[in-house]
């Protein structure tokens, strides 16, 4: 490839560049003061590009688009103030994670009220008025308004700077990044100030989303796509950081414009297609940048940030009452296939429920015990289902030792991702076991002549005598049973006080001769070999696996299902997985829009129980007990 091109390259990357820093910028500022992890954010950018393509549509001309344009930022910042006013207002005393699941049941509805309004089709707007043309730049023709773009991230960048400079909303919004409780005690209305950043936010996803309804379609799959890459954005930039998720916008989309550009490259005898690496381009940049830099190009190592949720209560092992409801329900999972002989059907639900109560209860495992927040589980789910699978397509080894195999390729992730992850702490973790998780994806999407690329792995059914599905059903029962029973067992040896000290003192546990980085390396560990066996089970019982399996999604479901239940308690995951899968079925066979009410089933729930159900239903029984 010529200089001239490549350079051609680098210039139109700074167009995507802007797009990437407006969706980011009002992620960080919402943050930076709320402490919301607003994954909704990322369904205000995609309800900007429809609002804006019906602008341009229906009225057409330089009203209907560049008007368009404006008027949908200020409607779609109004939907931020009213959806801070109405829901989020209610949960700032919550834990912070439960206002991410709030947030998530956002993503829900808004998707399907989208689908509603808009349709199920892909809808491209018109090429913007007075800049249909193009520009030559080093002999290539590069759109007016790509070139109009570039300069809009800077334009944008610079006004912020000035409004957190030179106004006095814009120094609030400061003083309540560093502490929010100081803030209030000046006598400042937080809540108004909330509902002005929330709004700002929201106008700025609104703004990015309107400015890509000329170069790329509306879609409804854009919401998770784009908050991905804003949450890549902020965190590789420094959380709070305008200038730095500007830097950092402009380098993920050079680095995509780099592989694009560099294309098929010969290597001695390998070729390499580097413009396969734009699927992983900004993990990849955003896993090395933590590495090397924890807190981003720009960001400052941050103490404690003070919270006004309420102070967790300590776990305590079962009571005489928990245990026999165990062993109660052990027996009515062991009896099922008697209880439903008619419903086969029965059994394969009973099997997804299992797998989700496993896999949340590793996840549980690190989040709660461990205060490590992943929004990457799904990588060791997918590592011992992709490792099962392959056992049986490649050896035609048996199911017990396929299900033996699962926990120790993921295991082997494990230990190599979480040596680094543990080294981090709060989003800055989480976000690189994101970035580790889609690094696994990419590498399961790619290798085509191991993983089958985007067709999986398919007939790899359990074998004799499991291969009957009340057998694999008993099995799968015994299997999840012993896992969490396992977990349990980590948690009250000293193991899992080591670990809980690491998370609520790490000094205090330091000065006391524990090493907090090897003990929580060590949870990491254990938590995705267990998360693997699940993976393992799902594949065998599905007869196949596909990279769509082991997405974001479904950490994100497994974030849901912890949350759901309540982090505080060891039996809110299982009681939370067992909620989602069975809910999820049900709705999803009831109508075609079952995201919406399904997100609205979870909203009342956070509202009802910022604790979670079980920590709800707890505190409930509490204060009976103490009234009585």
């Amino acid at each position: 490839m010529s200089y001239n091109a490549f350079l051609f390259q680098a210039i139109n990357g700074l167009s995507a560049a802007s797009g990437l820093f407006l969706v980011a910028a009002g992620l960080s500022l919402i943050f930076g003061v709320t402490r919301i992890i607003n994954i909704a954010h990322g369904s205000l950018y995609m309800l900007g590009t429809y609002i804006a393509y019906s602008f341009a549509t229906r009225f057409g001309g330089v009203f209907g688009f560049w008007g368009g344009i404006v008027a949908t930022a200020i409607l779609v910042g109004m939907i931020g103030a009213f959806i801070e006013v109405t829901l989020l207002r209610r949960i700032y005393r919550a834990p912070e994670l439960f206002q991410l699941l709030a947030t998530f049941a956002l993503v829900l509805v808004i998707n399907d009220a989208t689908l509603w309004l808009w349709g199920p089709e892909d809808l491209l707007g018109p090429r913007a008025p007075g800049m249909r043309g193009a520009v030559e730049v080093l002999g290539r023709q590069l759109p007016t308004y790509d070139l109009f773009l570039i300069f809009v991230g800077p334009a944008v960048l610079w006004l912020l700077h000035l409004a957190l400079v030179k106004t006095r909303f814009g120094r609030l919004m400061r003083a309540a990044t560093q502490d929010r409780e100081m803030v209030g005690a000046l006598g400042v209305n937080q809540a108004l100030l909330f509902t002005g950043v929330f709004a700002l936010g929201a106008f700025l996803a609104g703004l990015g989303g309107a400015l890509q309804v000329a170069r790329e379609p509306a879609n409804l799959a854009t919401d998770l796509v784009v908050i991905g890459n804003a949450f890549v954005v902020v965190v590789v930039g420094g959380m709070g950081s305008i200038t730095g998720a500007y830097v950092a916008a402009v380098l993920i989309a050079e680095v995509k414009a780099l592989c694009i550009g560099l294309g098929l490259v010969h290597f001695g005898g390998i070729a390499v297609n580097f413009s396969k690496f734009t699927l992983v381009a900004e993990f990849l940049v955003m896993a090395v940048v933590l590495i090397v830099r924890p807190y981003g190009l720009l960001g400052r190592e941050q103490g404690t940030v003070r919270s006004i949720a309420e102070p967790e209560e300590p776990i305590r092992p079962a009571s005489a009452a928990i245990k026999i409801a165990s062993i109660a329900l052990l027996a009515v999972l062991v009896c099922l296939p008697l209880i439903a002989k008619q419903s086969p059907y029965t059994l394969v639900l009973g099997i997804d429920v299992l797998v989700a109560v496993l896999f949340a209860t590793s996840l549980h495992f690190i989040m709660g015990p461990g205060g490590m927040h992943s929004f990457g589980h799904a990588a060791y789910f997918g590592l011992g289902a992709y490792g099962a699978a392959l056992l049986v397509k490649l050896f035609a080894a048996p199911t017990l030792f396929a299900l033996a195999g699962a926990p120790v390729v993921a295991l082997a992730g494990a230990l190599l991702f979480g040596w680094f992850a543990v080294r981090l702490s709060g989003v800055y973790l989480a976000m690189l076991t994101l970035a580790f998780a889609q690094i696994v994806w990419a590498a399961v999407f790619q290798w085509e002549g191991l993983t089958g690329g985007s067709n999986g792995i398919v007939g790899i059914w359990p074998t004799a005598p499991f291969d009957t599905d009340v057998a694999y059903y008993l099995l799968t029962v015994t299997v999840v049973a012993g896992g969490v029973l396992l977990l349990r067992r980590f948690l009250f040896a000293p193991f899992g006080y080591a670990m809980r000290a690491g998370r609520d003192s790490p000094l205090r546990a330091e000065a006391i001769g524990l090493d907090v980085k090897r003990v929580h390396w060590l949870a990491f560990a254990i938590a995705g070999a267990v998360c693997g066996v699940a993976g393992g089970i799902f594949a065998l019982a599905k007869g196949s696996i596909s990279p769509e399996t082991i997405g974001v999604g479904r950490s994100i479901d497994g974030l849901v299902m912890v949350l759901l239940g309540g982090i505080q308690t060891l039996t809110g995951p299982i009681v939370g997985a067992s909620f989602f899968a069975v809910l999820q079925d049900t709705i999803m066979r009831q109508t075609e829009y079952w995201r919406a009410l399904f997100g609205g089933i979870i909203l009342v729930l956070v509202l009802a129980f910022p604790s979670g159900i079980v920590g709800g239903l707890a505190k409930l029984a509490a204060r009976r007990k103490v009234s009585s």
